[in-house]
């Protein structure tokens, strides 16, 4: 027999206008604004990595660029679209909260709820407008393409006045790809009545796909996390997996390639060697999978920690025109 499901007709779902937003258009930052000074050694290192998403791009490899939501939280959509724009990044990978917060921004030009706010109420991500990205996940997978795309496309296409600053969009209009990498029951969208699992599953699975199809192209490539301790890592080492059983077959390599992880954990001076499975740093994925195992035949990883408001914007002003 099985088991009773909680009635999602009986939620109440409530217009982002009634909503109290923590973040607005105020928190993106300019293109031209002062470049924060992290020091010289990630001087150094943003310029290593910078010279080496040039070489890239002239080569035509891949420059892939995983981030977490708190990313575009972190009001960096310009630097993106601007290394977008430039050939500089070749794939956008986000959470499945990166769509939410895009969607938002372009739509009412703010985002972001407090949890500790709504949760007591029970209203926290039940917001209707929102909960159109199940309706959008639905015609993607319709249309056999990825969530990300498929968000994107309906950003430039509909009434968003905001779309300017999405990062999804800008992807769609250039020809970017731009994949979502969900786990159902992580997001808000996931509470809403109309979420279709089978439809987000598929959706996001073909942006699985196109992800694996950009690994295949990292060889002398450029391999960018920012801010994402488990979605990024774990589907970047699935599909190196995947582009590295292939290309063995083909007798080509994928082993020299750069890797830049940028995030608030202070890991120390040496990550060039995992840490001991008795330091609790050895959970975090992207050391051990990004910065060591799958760049340990050929491969440079490099790590800066910082904020990503000071990261990104470090990281862009030393990509070469």
């Amino acid at each position: 027999m099985p088991h009773a499901k909680f009635d999602r007709s009986r939620l109440i779902v409530k217009p982002l206008a009634e909503r109290q937003h923590d973040l607005d258009l105020t928190a993106i930052l300019p293109l031209d604004g002062d470049v924060p000074d992290m020091g010289a050694d990630a001087a150094r290192k943003f310029g290593e990595v910078g010279a080496r998403i040039a070489a890239a791009r002239d080569a035509g490899t891949s420059v892939i660029f995983m981030m977490g939501a708190h990313v575009l939280r972190a009001g960096v959509q310009r630097h993106l679209i601007d290394l977008m724009e430039r050939g500089s990044i070749t794939h956008i990978a986000m959470n499945g909260a990166g769509p939410i917060h895009d969607y938002e921004f372009a739509l009412i030009g703010a985002t972001t709820e407090s949890v500790a706010r709504y949760i007591r109420t029970g209203e926290f991500g039940l917001w209707e407008e929102t909960g159109r990205i199940n309706d959008i996940a639905v015609r993607a997978a319709a249309d056999g393409i990825g969530l990300g795309e498929a968000v994107g496309r309906e950003i430039s296409e509909g009434a968003f006045p905001h779309r300017d600053v999405s990062v999804l969009a800008a992807a769609y209009r250039l020809g970017v790809p731009a994949t979502v990498h969900i786990g159902i029951g992580y997001d808000i969208i996931h509470e809403h009545p109309n979420a279709d699992a089978a439809a987000l599953g598929a959706a996001s699975y073909t942006d699985f796909l196109v992800m694996a199809k950009s690994v295949e192209n990292l060889e002398h490539g450029v391999l960018l996390n920012f801010g994402t301790a488990v979605m990024g890592p774990e589907v970047y080492l699935k599909a190196l997996s995947m582009a590295r059983n292939v290309a063995r077959q083909d007798g080509r390599s994928i082993t020299d390639f750069a890797t830049l992880v940028c995030d608030l954990v202070l890991l120390g001076d040496d990550t060039d060697h995992e840490a001991p499975k008795t330091d609790p740093h050895y959970y975090f994925r992207p050391w051990k999978t990004i910065l060591v195992r799958t760049v340990a035949d050929g491969g440079e990883g490099y790590y800066v920690q910082g904020d990503h408001r000071a990261t990104i914007p470090n990281l862009h002003a030393r990509v070469p025109e």
